[in-house]
């Protein structure tokens, strides 16, 4: 069965990494670093099938030299931290021979180097000796430039910035999955590869896991399994558990199923004997609550009664101290108007002169 994996990698300077250490590596051969003056040799570097360039139509002659090409993608960028390279990694369908398959490789650099105007360097690699025989790849490293005549031009449009590279990724992706379909039928081989999702594909399992270069390796050098394959095969062994565990419960609950069919008789039964239940105490509760709420208003209604009994008792208390208050300032009224009166009428009488009756009159 054939398998889809396409990843993307950036060569970039912020990583430690160079264009011309990665496309020396990838094609098993000696470049020495124009900039750095690094020399990176890998000419005895085994599994390389192949090492080609692609080039878009029209290209000049220079950038058909490996050396040259990523030299002058080093030299173009200034920034410390710039991306001189990217990678895309492809799995080759096994299905395919050698030579069907280098074609589908090429195919795809090619139609990306003439839609973005990049150079294409495509190294296949063989499956390692101790990994897995059907595992053949290809390493497409693809400069972030536009080649022109005298050296690298202006950046891709996917290396510019303010792009969706979510979308650019999907739209890639896309295209190998259709390029090896159509390679596949092509050789009349029914298998095909899918690169959406298992979810976006309804299909119910779990992805699988690659090792990794290193677990890779450390597994190969000792011949023990990697730490990693032994978590997850530990992770399968944790899923299948659980998977066991839900099927139990699927099996329990569908013996629940058939025991609620086979009592479906007694359940109506039940069911109509908690409803006419339900309504008696409906119907109790609402009884209780009228009764309470007569009560309640009963009260309420004497409290309010005794409430203007004895407002009135006060308004007439007050009305009555009031009465007896302006009688009282009458009489204080009264009273000093008499007292002016008899003070008046004693003013008026005239008076008598002392002694009429004694000494000092004459007989």
């Amino acid at each position: 069965m054939a398998i889809y994996h396409l990843s993307v990698k950036a060569i970039s300077r912020s990583a430690g990494r160079s264009a011309t250490a990665a496309a020396a590596y990838r094609a098993g051969c000696k470049i020495t670093d124009e900039r750095t003056g690094d020399i990176h040799d890998y000419t005895r570097k085994g599994g390389v099938e192949s090492a080609d360039i692609v080039l878009p139509d029209g290209a000049p002659d220079w950038s058909s030299n490996r050396a040259k090409l990523w030299n002058a993608a080093e030299l173009a960028e200034k920034r410390k931290d710039a991306c001189v390279a990217r990678e895309f990694e492809v799995a080759l369908p096994s299905e395919l021979s050698t030579a069907e398959r280098r074609r589908l490789a090429l195919d795809f650099a090619k139609d990306m180097a003439n839609r973005e105007g990049c150079a294409v360097d495509v190294a296949i690699h063989a499956p390692g000796k101790e990994g897995d025989n059907r595992n053949h790849h290809a390493h497409i490293l693809r400069t972030t430039r536009k080649v022109d005549a005298d050296g690298m031009g202006a950046k891709l449009d996917t290396e510019k910035a303010g792009r969706k590279r979510a979308e650019d990724l999907e739209a890639v992706r896309a295209r190998w999955a259709d390029m090896t379909n159509e390679r596949l039928r092509e050789n009349g081989i029914a298998a095909r590869i899918d690169h959406r999702s298992l979810e976006a594909q309804s299909i119910e399992r779990e992805p699988t896991k690659h090792l990794g270069p290193a677990a890779s390796g450390y597994e190969r050098r000792t011949g023990q399994p990697s730490d990693k394959r032994i978590q997850q095969e530990r992770e399968a062994v944790e899923r299948l558990t659980q998977a066991k565990a839900a099927g139990e419960l699927e099996r329990q609950s569908r013996q629940l199923d058939r025991s609620i069919i086979d009592l479906s008789g007694d359940l109506n039964a039940a069911k109509a004997e908690r409803d006419r239940q339900a309504v008696l105490e409906v119907k109790h509760a609402a009884a209780s609550g009228m009764a309470n709420f007569r009560a309640q208003f009963e009260q309420a209604r004497q409290t309010e009664a005794v409430r203007q009994q004895a407002q009135q008792a006060f308004e007439q208390f007050k009305a009555e101290q009031q009465a007896q208050q302006q009688h009282a300032e009458i009489a204080k009224e009264q009273a000093a108007q008499a007292l002016a009166k008899q003070e008046a009428v004693r003013k008026q009488q005239p008076k008598r002169e002392r002694g009429n009756d004694g000494p000092g009159w004459s007989r």
